[in-house]
C-alpha cells in the first residue's frame, strides 16, 4: 500500500483516501492521488492480493487476479485501513473504480460507521451482457464452478486496453505484465463469487455514509474497435449503475462525466478534470463538517 502525503501542511485536516482499483489493474493513476493531495486529502492506495505489486500473493499461486470469493479482499480492506490508522487517521473515505467499487460498497456495508464517505468510479454492479449470459449462463457457471473453480469461463477484449496504453497510442504509460489488454482469464469460482454480489446489491444495501457514483454519460460497444472507446463506457453499462446506485444505501447521488472512460481517471480532457472536480467537490462538501463555533465570551 502506498500513500501520497499532503503537498501543503497548512490545509485543513480531511479524512485520508483509500483508493482500490479495479478488475486487470493495479494502482498506476498518480495524477488522481496528487489532485488528491493537493486538496489536502491524504492518499491511500492498495494492490489487492494477486494483483500488481501483489501478484505471487494470491490464494492460488500463479493465478494472478484469482480468488475463490471476492469476499477475502475485505482482509485486504481491513488491513489497510488499520495501517492507515496507525498512521494517526481516524476519518477514511472510500474511492474505488469498476471491481473495486463493487468490493468497497459490499465491505463497508459490513462495518457501519466506518468509512465518512465513498466515491464510485464506474463501479461494476452488474453484468455487461444480454439476459442469456446474466441469468441461464451465470446458473451453469455456479455449477461449474463447484468442480473447477478456476477452469476459465470468460475474458477481456483487447480494445480498451489498446485505446489506453502509449505502446498502441494511447496517452498512459503502465506495465502491461500487471495490466494487459487481454487481461487475465476469469475464473469460473471468482466470476461466480462477482455474480453473489451483484446479486446482493439488487436486494439492497445499508451503506451508511454518503455515497457518490460517478459514469459516463454513455456506453460503447466492448466487443469492438471504434473512435468513442475511450470518450464512452466500453466495459461497463452506465445505466445498470444509474439503476442499481439507489440500492446501496440512503445517501446515493449519481453524476454522469460527457465524454468519460470506462475508468473516468484515464479520459481524455476535459472529462479527465470534470470527474476530479466533481469528486473532490462532493467530498469537500460531505466531510467538512459544520464550522467551530466561536468562544463563548469570558465571564465576567
Amino acid at each position: 500500500m502506498a500513500g501520497a502525503p499532503p503537498s501543503d501542511a497548512s490545509l485543513p485536516a480531511r479524512p485520508a483516501v483509500l483508493y482500490l482499483h479495479g478488475f486487470v489493474d493495479y494502482f498506476f493513476q498518480t495524477h488522481v492521488a496528487n489532485a488528491f493531495e493537493a486538496r489536502g486529502y491524504r492518499f491511500y492506495a492498495i494492490d489487492l492480493r494477486g494483483y500488481g505489486r501483489s501478484i505471487g500473493c494470491g490464494i492460488e499461486e500463479g493465478e494472478p487476479n484469482y480468488v475463490p470469493d471476492i469476499a477475502v479482499y475485505a482482509q485486504d480492506l481491513d488491513a489497510a485501513v488499520a495501517a492507515i490508522r496507525e498512521e494517526g487517521h481516524t476519518g477514511i473515505a472510500f474511492h474505488g473504480h469498476s471491481t473495486g467499487g463493487l468490493i468497497g460498497p459490499l465491505w463497508a456495508n459490513a462495518r457501519p460507521g466506518l468509512l465518512a464517505a465513498m466515491a464510485l468510479n464506474s463501479p461494476w454492479l452488474e453484468l455487461n451482457e444480454n439476459w442469456f449470459l446474466r441469468v441461464p449462463a451465470t446458473g451453469l457457471i455456479s455449477l461449474v464452478s463447484r468442480v473447477a473453480p478456476t477452469l476459465k469461463v470468460s475474458g477481456l477484449w483487447p480494445y480498451y486496453g489498446e485505446a489506453l496504453h502509449q505502446g498502441t497510442g494511447g496517452e498512459w504509460e503502465y506495465n502491461l505484465a500487471w495490466k494487459p489488454h487481454v487481461g487475465f482469464p476469469v475464473a469460473a469460482a471468482w466470476f461466480n463469487s462477482v455474480r453473489r454480489a451483484h446479486r446482493r446489491i439488487k436486494r439492497g444495501l445499508d451503506v451508511t455514509c454518503p455515497i457518490l457514483v460517478l459514469t459516463s454519460t454513455k456506453r460503447g460497444d466492448n466487443r469492438r474497435q471504434h473512435p468513442e472507446v475511450i470518450t464512452s463506457d466500453s466495459v461497463l453499462n452506465p445505466a445498470h449503475m444509474w439503476a442499481l446506485a439507489p440500492n446501496l444505501g440512503s445517501d446515493v447521488e449519481v453524476r454522469t462525466i460527457p465524454g468519460g472512460a470506462h475508468d473516468l481517471s484515464l479520459s481524455p480532457e476535459p472529462a479527465r478534470s470534470a470527474y476530479l472536480d466533481a469528486t473532490l467537490n462532493w467530498l469537500d462538501a460531505v466531510t467538512a463538517g459544520p464550522a467551530t463555533p466561536p468562544a463563548p465570551p469570558a465571564s465576567a
